[in-house]
């Protein structure tokens, strides 16, 4: 009786406990709460639009014609540049000033003599990743990139290219190391810092012309200082992490001694930071090299001038042919940084004239005399023309043939673009602008905060309130595509990348060489398979960004708990069941680190897209830049910033977030 008595208690407690125990397991986890929030607002906030706007477009009374007023200040700039005090005792000193000092760089690498820089770059190479066969295999890398500059007739724009390098690296590598240097030492000012630099590196290169262009016109200085500021972020944040990652116990013992914090900094910190310091050389060095090609629209010269011009006329073998320097040149570099960043803390065996100081003095010395023996030896300072090799017009009757032949090419892109891009720009285009804001501010709060869905609102507003909505759809829908196209190869591109270590070390060098190449060089042979369309576009963006989702993924992969997939696998767990629900779920992180890099790589090249047939915003920016219409460049400019950011918002889940999950 008892027993029963119990039972009967218990009963109603037990019936009732799923109910509410289902409720709190529903409200428990932050993402959760907020779909149920998303879905009441979605019953009160959908009903209130379709209400007060209807369907359509962005309304025209809510757009500012800023184009006008960008237009008067921009004939104001070139009607004052020459009498201004602004200009005449500020800004044209910076001008002057980059303009001499990349003249000076130029007019000594021509002193020099084509043997000089050849020997320059082949011993500043071996030098600096050491006297072994890696620095063997680099100094022969950094002959054959000078030898091809040379043969393919591309010498003169190698060295306007390389001078450009130069200075704007150099003055990159400071600004950036102060910066570094900077946050580094100062909660409060890594704090005031992050931000900005997430926010420079998500824009597009295409962003940060026109500004420049607006005040310096083209030319040398709008060209120098717009790769100057896109190229510092990376410096300015590794040397900010390596000052921070040094080893509190070496920073002890320092304090120990009795250093002061100066001399921690220079005795400790700052060497301990070496390596981090030349992996943000590194970066700064591969992003000045696409900053200063693609700088070629705003007046640069060099390769990529001659890149841009041949793209104008479609002419795809003149633009191999100064396609083909720019990657090796990125090559060389990222080869020659890389080493010596390896080479760090590692003991050079043995002392001599070929190790430490010395050996850079002997250097300097063989360059000396390379460029006086030229001299005697009876060489010009150019590069010989009888050494050359005119490859533009075999190269475009053998584009001519796959045109003519490979007509699967061409319809495929009709294709894709009927079928894909059309519907999805018209769907975009269709949906009442009201939804879009809400459907933005939902997916931002929901991977965010409310600081995140309120910086997406703002940016998508914005670009409304501009007036250039529908181009912005437009260049939507194709990163839209592109970032699908991208994340289904790389991922799985990635896994099995992961699972298979043969295959990762087939992919590596293929992934190293894509990863240098600059984004202006993925457009030429695009153009020449697939002709001018915004396809074309879809194309260049998928290849440029596809490397860095492979190895993020993979690389997320390999990093799961081996404890889980040793758990996993004593379960019966078949190889697909650890992928799906081991692997996969524990790799979350890199993935949305991956979605994130895509979005941002895609989102550049398609913008670059504009010179290639890609319309919308991006040509938008190469029509303001080309024929001086500045209203139109930096709209569509101010535009592309706008989408970026929301973009980025869009797949980079807050810190709250990922406390939370």
């Amino acid at each position: 009786m008892t027993a029963t008595v119990s039972v009967t208690k218990t009963a109603p407690d037990k019936a009732a406990t799923p109910t509410t125990g289902g409720w709190r397991q529903l409200l428990a986890h932050p993402t959760q709460r907020k779909l149920i929030a998303l879905a009441l607002g979605a019953l009160v906030l959908i009903p209130v639009g379709v209400a007060l706007w209807g369907s359509g477009s962005w309304p025209a009374e809510l757009t500012v014609d800023v184009s006008g007023p960008l237009d008067d200040v921009n004939q104001w700039v070139v009607d004052n540049r020459e009498t201004h005090p602004l200009f005449l005792y500020f800004l044209l000193h910076f001008s002057n000033t980059a303009t001499d000092a990349v003249d000076a760089v130029y007019q000594l690498l021509d002193a020099m003599g084509w043997l000089g820089v050849l020997v320059a770059g082949v011993l500043f190479a071996w030098r600096a990743a050491g006297l072994g066969r890696r620095g063997i295999r680099v100094a022969a890398t950094a002959f054959g990139a000078f030898a091809v500059c040379g043969l393919l007739g591309m010498w003169d724009a190698t060295l306007l290219t390389i001078a450009l390098m130069v200075v704007s690296v150099a003055v990159a590598a400071l600004f950036g190391a102060l910066i570094g240097l900077a946050a580094g030492l100062s909660d409060r000012v890594d704090r005031a810092l992050r931000p900005v630099l997430d926010t420079m590196q998500v824009l597009p290169a295409f962003a940060y012309l026109l500004p420049f262009v607006l005040v310096f016109g083209t030319g040398t200085p709008a060209a120098l200082f717009c790769t100057v500021i896109y190229a510092a972020p990376p410096m300015a944040r590794l040397t900010a992490l390596g000052l921070r990652g040094a080893d509190p116990a070496v920073l002890e013992a320092s304090a120990s001694l009795g250093a002061n914090g100066r001399q921690r900094l220079w005795t400790a910190r700052l060497p301990l930071a070496r390596k981090q310091m030349l992996l943000g050389l590194n970066q700064t060095i591969m992003m000045a090299l696409s900053m200063v090609v693609i700088a070629a629209l705003v007046g640069a010269g060099g390769l990529g001038e001659e890149v841009y011009s041949a793209l104008s006329t479609v002419d795809v073998g003149k633009a191999l042919a100064a396609g083909i320097p720019i990657v090796l040149i990125a090559v060389w570099l990222d080869r020659t940084t890389a080493a010596a960043g390896d080479r760090i803390g590692e003991s050079e065996p043995g002392e001599g004239p070929l190790h430490g100081g010395t050996a850079w003095a002997l250097v300097l010395a063989g360059v000396v005399a390379a460029s006086v023996a030229r001299f005697g030896a009876g060489v010009g300072k150019a590069w010989p023309e009888g050494w050359t090799y005119e490859i533009s017009t075999p190269v475009n009757k053998a584009q001519e043939w796959i045109t003519e032949n490979l007509t699967f090419t061409e319809a495929w892109s009709r294709e894709f673009t009927l079928w894909i891009l059309n519907p999805l720009r018209d769907t975009l285009i269709w949906l009442p602008w009201w939804s879009l804001l809400l459907l933005v501010a939902a997916v931002a709060w929901l991977v965010g905060s409310w600081a995140t869905a309120l910086t997406a609102t703002l940016s998508m507003g914005a670009i409304g309130v501009l007036g250039v909505w529908t181009k912005s759809l437009d260049t939507l829908s194709q990163v839209l595509a592109a970032l699908v196209v991208t994340l289904v190869l790389g991922v799985l591109a990635g896994v099995l990348s992961a699972r298979a270590g043969r295959l990762e070390r087939w992919l590596r060098p293929v992934l190293d060489a894509m990863q240098t190449m600059p984004q202006f060089v993925y457009l030429i042979p695009v153009v020449a398979l697939f002709g001018v369309t915004r396809a074309s576009a879809i194309i260049a963006a998928v290849v440029y960004a596809l490397p860095a989702v492979v190895r993020i993924t993979s690389q997320g992969l390999r990093d799961v708990d081996p404890a889980a997939l040793e758990a996993s696998r004593s379960l019966g767990a078949s190889t697909r069941q650890q992928l799906l629900q081991v692997q996969l779920p524990l790799a979350r992180p890199a993935l949305q680190l991956a979605v994130n890099q895509g979005v941002v790589l895609v989102l550049a090249v398609v913008v670059v897209g504009g010179l290639v047939g890609g319309g919308a915003l991006g040509y938008d920016v190469v029509k303001g830049l080309s024929r001086g219409e500045m209203g139109i460049g930096m709209t569509a400019g101010v535009a592309i910033v706008c989408l970026g950011l929301v973009l980025d918002r869009l797949t980079q889940p807050g810190a709250r977030a990922r406390k939370n999950d």
